[in-house]
């Protein structure tokens, strides 16, 4: 300890609390205005008690930094909790998934929508996307919108076509597909032809948006995570979302700590409109800040839509989609990074990734660090180049843990097993984080924190063993890595004196447990964001 005021505002004690990688475990720490003021023992904290302070005594519970989700969409998350859940655990079979749709209907009057998300046509009985005939006998009065867990397919039913006025000939949307066989629309959208489907439901209005920030961030600060990235503000509704954030903070409504990523696709970004109001990279306090603007440049894997080099088995021999022509995609990074922004944009396929790291070489400065979203299936040359223009790969290794066995599928044996290879970014010092992109798949840190460690996909298949990291490791990325990702180090990710106390409490020692228990049987107990207690489990 080096001279600290007399009394702390908060002292937790008779704890195993892990600081961070470099850290180490102590047994208390002491707070002060919403920062870590010491720690140590628990006599030397107990020190520092005055007689408003705080005590907290965490019965040898272990606490770690609050973790921070490094991509996922908070208002689309909270939007999504009041859909049917159509994820594999809830509705494994198409028999199923009908059954939820139309126990959803029956709540609503005829003509409104019925949404879904979450399925998955590899872990469906048929092993396929389900047809519009399908979800027509389920609602033949409802219009129903089904999106699938990575958000990158979109189906609609009949009536859910007839309303958004989508017919055998309406244009397909550059980047975007419309799926035809036998001569009729399966009515299967996937990519930019998404927006024809979706728009034509009723928008959610400022007070839904924040209603939706404050469910899925109250949800989050129950996992133990206190800040997230959200990766595409104005995707929804625009920059009514920037106006609806701004009061959620102004209302205390805002429960986490978020960083925000612009959307800055072309047609839909509000990037403009930002940076007239003056809303560029690093604006904002500790709460809300800017981040970065992001461009999608293809899909996902599983959706067989990610932009690959060589084509996905089978009679297709389909690449998956290219969204941006490569002079567009220059023109933007060019200009965006020219008006200060940061870089994060979803690339998943290797042919996406070459493309957006070309067009960050002509940009990239070491300090920009600009960001690739996902990064699924780089190779070690890409690696290479990112490394040398200071490019950093933002994975979200739960993919592997939920989709592993659909990229087998989709891909292949030996490309699906080297994705998202979180170990040799680790060791090549790319300071690789992780994260939900929720709601593609849950927030819940568990799956993530499994598979880093073991690298099992959620029935066991093991994805290249040599990629996994110790818990500690696992921690760091969750906690200091996500931080320097925010281009917040030194803020926040270790429980060291000055950073923010944000801090999460477990029911089980997570460097000592087992990764089972973790994944099956650990939550979190008790969350501090500033040093003032936010969630508590019900005891």
């Amino acid at each position: 300890m080096s001279n600290p005021p007399v009394c702390a505002d908060t002292i937790l004690y008779n704890g195993s609390i892990w600081r961070g990688f470099d850290d180490g475990v102590c047994t208390a720490l002491a707070i002060w205005q919403g920062r870590i003021l010491a720690n140590g023992t628990d006599a030397e904290m107990l020190a520092l008690r005055g007689p408003l302070t705080k005590v907290i005594d965490l019965q040898g519970r272990f606490a770690t930094p609050g973790l921070n989700d490094n991509h996922l969409h908070l208002m689309p998350l909270g939007i999504s909790m009041g859909w049917v859940d159509a994820s594999p655990g809830a509705a494994p079979t198409l028999a199923a998934l009908q059954v939820a749709l139309r126990e959803r209907a029956a709540t609503q009057p005829k003509g409104s929508w019925v949404i879904a998300r979450g399925y998955d046509q590899v872990k469906l009985d048929i092993g396929r996307h389900p047809d519009r005939n399908e979800l027509d006998a389920a609602c033949p009065d409802h219009p129903v919108v089904l999106i699938r867990a990575c958000g990158h397919v979109t189906l609609g039913n009949s009536l859910a076509l007839d309303m958004a006025g989508v017919t055998f000939d309406t244009p397909v949307p550059s980047g975007g597909v419309i799926e035809k066989i036998n001569g009729r629309l399966t009515g299967l959208f996937a990519e930019n032809a998404q927006g024809l489907l979706r728009s034509a439901a009723p928008p959610p209005s400022v007070e839904d948006l924040i209603a939706a920030a404050e469910r899925a961030g109250n949800y989050l600060l129950s996992q133990g995570i206190t800040s997230c990235m959200d990766a595409a503000v104005g995707m929804i509704t625009g920059f009514s979302e920037i106006h609806a954030y701004h009061l959620a903070l102004r209302d205390g409504r805002l429960p986490v700590r978020v960083w925000q990523v612009l959307l800055g696709d072309p047609g839909k970004s509000i990037v403009q409109e930002c940076f007239d109001a003056g809303l560029v990279s690093g604006v904002g306090c500790d709460m809300l800040r800017v981040g970065a603007v992001k461009i999608f440049l293809d899909g996902s894997a599983g959706g067989r839509t990610a932009w690959m080099k060589v084509p996905y088995p089978g009679e297709d021999a389909t690449i998956g989609v290219q969204i941006l022509e490569t002079e567009v995609l220059e023109k933007l990074v060019t200009d965006y990074h020219a008006m200060g922004y940061r870089l994060a944009c979803h690339a998943i396929g290797d042919a996406a990734i070459e493309q957006l790291i070309t067009a960050y070489e002509t940009v990239q400065l070491p300090q920009r660090n600009h960001r690739i979203e996902h990064c699924g299936f780089s190779d070690a040359t890409q690696h290479k180049r990112m490394k040398a223009a200071g490019i950093l790969p933002v994975p979200q290794q739960v993919f592997v843990h939920d989709f592993g066995n659909s990229y087998i599928v989709v891909l292949g044996e030996e490309r699906a097993r080297s994705s998202y290879p979180m170990r040799t970014w680790t060791d090549m010092g790319f300071k690789p984080s992780t994260g939900s992109d929720a709601p593609v798949c849950k927030p819940d840190p568990w799956p993530n924190l499994h598979n880093m460690v073991t690298r099992e996909t959620w029935n066991g298949t093991v994805m290249d063993a040599g990629q996994r990291l110790t818990m500690s490791e696992a921690l760091r990325a969750y906690t200091e890595y996500s931080a320097h990702s925010q281009e917040a180090d030194g803020v926040k990710g270790r429980l060291v004196p000055g950073q923010l106390a944000d801090i999460a409490v477990f029911s089980r020692d997570l460097l000592t447990a087992s990764p089972n228990e973790v994944l099956q049987d650990t939550h979190c107990t008790m969350t501090l964001l500033g040093g003032k207690i936010v969630y508590q489990a019900a005891s």
